[in-house]
Formats: structure tokens, sequence, C-alpha cells
């Protein structure tokens, strides 16, 4: 995988906004106001995002984009419109800085010796218990 540092720029002016019906909390409220919002972002035309960062977005969020490269994070937590946008480019961030994460390489490391001796004997006793359960031959 391609080695990066985490570095996420401003990418609020390339945000589309959608608004619509809630399913959410509201009471008759609900039935009126379009306080769901659909953040919908443009991966593959971003200016700002570098070609390293494109290519891992779109492999990390394959099961989230449409066929047109857009990702899109959908908020109806809240009552109001504005509320749900803050919460969907919060999570927009998370997802983007989660995705972005550099993995972290696994060191090897060998077992102790008193791990080795211990798995050994816990064999060693497990074997003369049932070596004990076998008939005696006379």
């Amino acid at each position: 995988m391609l080695e990066m540092t985490l570095n996420i720029p401003d990418l609020s002016t390339e945000f589309q906004f959608l608004a619509s019906r809630s399913s959410g909390p509201g009471g008759q409220n609900v039935n009126k106001v379009n306080s769901k919002v659909e953040l919908r972002f443009d991966i593959r035309n971003s200016l700002l995002l570098s070609e390293d960062q494109k290519l891992i977005l779109i492999q990390k969020f394959a099961a989230k984009i449409s066929t047109d490269g857009i990702l899109s994070v959908i908020s109806q937590r809240h009552r109001s419109q504005l509320s749900n946008k803050e919460d969907a480019v919060n999570k927009f961030y998370l997802m983007l800085a989660k995705a972005l994460k550099p993995v972290k390489r696994r060191k090897r490391t060998s077992p102790s010796k008193s791990s080795v001796e211990k798995r050994l004997s816990g064999k060693r006793i497990k074997a003369e218990i049932k070596q004990n359960r076998q008939k005696i031959d006379d």
C-alpha cells in the first residue's frame, strides 16, 4: 500500500448538499420540513485531493460510491436541517480520517522461552492423562 501522511485539506468548497423529508424525530414537523441532509462529494473530480488519496478512498468506499463516483453521506439524526448538515460534515471527515490513516505494520515476534516451556509442559500433562486412561495389558 502507498505510504502517506494524514493531511486532509478543507473540502467544504466541493460539497453538495441535498435536503429531503426525514423519517426521524420531529412529530408533525416531519411531514412539512426537509430536515434530512445528504452530503455528496465527487471523489474522482476533486481538485483538493491527491491521486494517491483518491485511489485509497475509491478502494475503501467502493460500496458507498455511486457509479458516477460520488460518495454520499446521509444524516437525519436531528430535528433541524442545520444540525443534520453539521452532523453529515463531521461524519464525512471522520470517514476520511479513518480511511486515510496509514496502516500500522505488524512486527513479527517470537514467543518467550517461558511461554514455550509452559505450552510444552501443558502438552506433556495432557498426554499423561490420556496415557493413564488406556487399559493396562498384562
